[in-house]
């Protein structure tokens, strides 16, 4: 039977298409699934990429991310399961584990690693990349982690809500973003349950389910590994979600896009080619951090 939910919307959303993760590896080898590829970056502005990985399998987690470079955006890795340590060039250093949150913004440039401080067990997790506006792009670097008990979380008609970045009924997230103003959502929906959360009709928004199955009001389905693209219909009012028949989790994540331009070669993200050019240079220089 459906959870009564109380009504918040008089436009939800509609799903424009359907996307499927790609496997593929990253860092020394780490096996994962790319959500949000290089092709999508312009569509959901301003979110560049989303990774999901889940393995009970060491071999597939355990050579970890060694020292690499960033510069222009921020990386969002929020665990599920399992043990990651993040250090890096500007001298900070943390350790997140079941449910915690390591935000770090680049700016004008970091060499961070990112290595699993476990050498069996299940290791699951997402890492998300936000850009950053041009104003921006060369600040000084900075760090958070927010352990998993730290999160804010709240129920709602049954579901349970932690809030990553922004804001949801009346909870206030581990993050906030001026301008980009990103929501960052984990949900776990009983069977049937449904929730609602507003969003500005320009704000690019996705759903991504990483356990069971949501249906749409259209009838649409979204399955366990697909992510929902959702229409910026002018007068939409927000997102509908609702679980299928069996217990579902999935992210919900929206933003303000910059609507500026996104030039990326690997690891740096800026608006320009000669920014890129530069960025390599300093980087080979030794003048990133």
């Amino acid at each position: 039977m459906d959870t009564v939910a109380t009504t918040l919307l008089s436009q939800p959303r509609e799903v424009e298409r359907l996307v499927a993760g790609q496997p593929t590896s990253d860092g020394a080898g780490v096996r994962l699934e790319r959500v949000l590829t290089q092709q999508l970056q312009r569509r959901l502005d301003p979110f560049l990429m989303l990774d999901h990985f889940s393995s009970d399998n060491p071999e597939d987690y355990v050579a970890g991310f060694p020292d690499h470079p960033h510069r222009g955006f921020e990386t969002v890795t929020y665990m599920l399961r399992g043990r990651i340590r993040h250090r890096d060039s500007a001298g900070n250093e943390g350790l997140v584990a079941d449910g915690g949150v390591q935000w770090m913004t680049a700016g004008r440039g970091v060499i961070h690693s990112e290595m699993p401080e476990q050498r069996d067990g299940r290791m699951a997790g997402f890492q998300l990349w936000l850009n950053l506006p041009a104003r921006d792009k060369m600040r000084e670097p900075g760090y958070l982690d927010v352990q998993g008990a730290d999160v804010p979380q709240f129920e709602h008609d049954g579901v349970t809500a932690r809030v990553i970045a922004g804001e949801s009924h009346g909870v206030t997230g581990a993050v906030q973003r001026a301008v980009t103003e990103p929501l960052y959502l984990d949900l776990q929906l009983p069977a049937g349950a449904r929730f609602e959360q507003p969003l500005p009709a320009t704000h690019n928004a996705f759903v991504y389910v990483y356990q069971g199955a949501l249906r749409f009001d259209t009838g649409c389905q979204v399955l366990s590994g697909r992510m929902a693209i959702l229409a910026n219909t002018p007068g939409s009012d927000g997102v509908r979600l609702q679980a299928g028949d069996a217990p579902t989790r999935a992210l919900l994540i929206a933003g303000k896009p910059l609507g500026e331009p996104i030039a990326q070669y690997g690891p740096f993200v800026m608006n320009t080619e000669a920014e890129l050019v530069q960025a390599v240079r300093d980087f080979q220089g030794g003048r990133l951090a």
